[in-house]
């Protein structure tokens, strides 16, 4: 197995100032630490890259010692989570291969109004939505059916969603477009809520696409004042979903059903121009129509999070994973700039 350069980039405050190498083994099980770890037992040579708010930095760092190949980790530039477009576009600009999306796939997916219009327009549902710039908070002229969940445009994480997210009439709209607007200064994005199964759908490749395993959000006690969507703290309070017996595991569905969201979800991640990896978060009705919630390209690829228990599943283990995913990354590169022999 050929031997890569590979520069890790990530956001500077996932850097441990006493272990700035992530050489330590007793740290946290952040991803930055667990995808270094596993190139570095492929025998990869690792370098570590924090994006700070210095471009000039960052492309001094890339081609004073150029990588093979870029493991791309950023999530924000300059406190702004829609700035990670800018990241890989300047990855594109001085030629590197990186892995996951560029700046296009980056852009239609961050934008959840713009990313649910792409779809629709390739005939795949999702929700009936409508956005509300900052200052504007009254219901539009083509009324939208109570309930909504209203969150911010470009969050990601969950960020902003809680169960006052979920709103029944005009009035907790308007508080809750106005809360999004004040905390997270950008419009919010009010759109139905479907009732049904949520599921969590992992893809990897390019041209050849694979499904792994999908995994599904189960709510619990949700008859019981339980939450029903997946808020922040559904995702990240490990007391919370205690309480609330929430839980995540692999979703148990029948052969058609399968083949049905593992179709239209091989198309949403190829017309929001997702690359290598990528999660496609989708609500599953009573009748099993399959609603896009959002794609998430890039997301979290830590040993415990989605892509990587679904690569398991399926047999991939998590340096295996990395490895194919940067070998994708390099093919890709490859084929988009072919070497010239003149």
């Amino acid at each position: 197995m050929q031997k890569l350069a590979v520069t890790v980039m990530m956001d500077s405050a996932c850097i441990p100032a006493d272990d700035p190498d992530f050489r330590r083994t007793n740290h946290d099980g952040a991803t930055e630490r667990h995808v270094v770890n596993a190139l570095r037992r492929l025998g990869h040579t690792i370098r570590i890259l924090g994006v700070g708010d210095d471009v000039g930095a960052i492309v001094s760092a890339l081609t004073e010692q150029r990588p093979d190949v870029v493991f791309n980790l950023t999530e924000q530039f300059r406190d702004e989570r829609h700035l990670d477009r800018n990241v890989a576009g300047l990855l594109e600009l001085i030629d590197l291969p990186f892995t996951g999306a560029g700046s296009l796939g980056l852009t239609l997916c961050r934008n959840k109004a713009l990313c649910k219009q792409l779809l629709h327009s390739q005939h795949i549902r999702v929700p009936d939505f409508a956005m509300f710039p900052p200052g504007v908070t009254s219901m539009p002229r083509r009324q939208l059916k109570f309930p909504l969940v209203v969150k911010p445009l470009m969050e990601d994480g969950s960020d902003g969603i809680s169960n006052a997210s979920l709103v029944k009439d005009g009035e907790e709209l308007q508080a809750r477009a106005q809360m999004v607007h004040e905390r997270f200064n950008q419009a919010a994005i009010a759109e139905e809520y479907i009732e049904g199964r949520e599921l969590y759908v992992s893809i990897i490749g390019n041209d050849r696409l694979t499904i792994l395993p999908m995994r599904e959000l189960f709510f619990g006690e949700r008859d019981n004042g339980g939450p029903v969507l997946a808020t922040y703290r559904v995702k990240w309070d490990k007391e919370y979903q205690e309480k609330w017996s929430v839980r995540f595991g692999f979703a148990e569905l029948d052969a058609a059903t399968t083949g049905a969201v593992a179709r239209i979800c091989r198309k949403a991640y190829q017309t929001l121009g997702m690359r290598d990896y990528g999660r496609i978060d989708v609500r599953l009705s009573a009748d099993n129509e399959v609603v896009i919630l959002e794609g998430n390209p890039n997301p979290n690829i830590g040993r415990d999070d989605e892509v990587a228990m679904s690569a398991a599943k399926a047999g991939v283990g998590y340096a295996a994973l990395l490895n194919r995913i940067l070998r994708m990354a390099l093919r890709r590169h490859a084929q988009q700039h072919p070497r010239s022999d003149s």
